[in-house]
């Protein structure tokens, strides 16, 4: 059950984080992804993005296929959701950041 629990949590977060990355090499924007320099801050271009996205969403593909999400009120499904909105805020705030510093520079 805690396997499951923590399997979902991580489905969650990497789903959320592919999101950006796919929107933004999607986009013809650059991005910060940890290839980047500095790592997670500097921009990576748009086909980098695109590719880390994809592999983000592909492990949370794996992760599902394992370990089956259920959207529903149960502990998985609730793992699932704080994953998500927990990678939510670290990359909101995080990128907020990087864009102002960005804009200061």
């Amino acid at each position: 059950m805690i396997g499951l629990i923590i399997a979902n949590f991580f489905t969650g977060a990497f789903l959320c984080n592919s999101i950006p990355h796919l929107a933004a090499g999607l986009r013809g924007e650059s991005f910060p992804t940890p290839f980047a320099s500095p790592p997670g801050k500097g921009l990576s271009p748009p086909l980098v993005n695109h590719l880390w996205g994809c592999l983000n969403l592909l492990v949370a593909a794996i992760l599902a296929s394992y370990f089956p999400v259920v959207i529903k009120i149960t502990w998985g499904g609730g793992a699932f959701a704080l994953g998500f909105i927990l990678m939510g805020i670290q990359l909101a705030v995080h990128f907020g950041e990087v864009k102002r510093n960005t804009k200061n520079t």
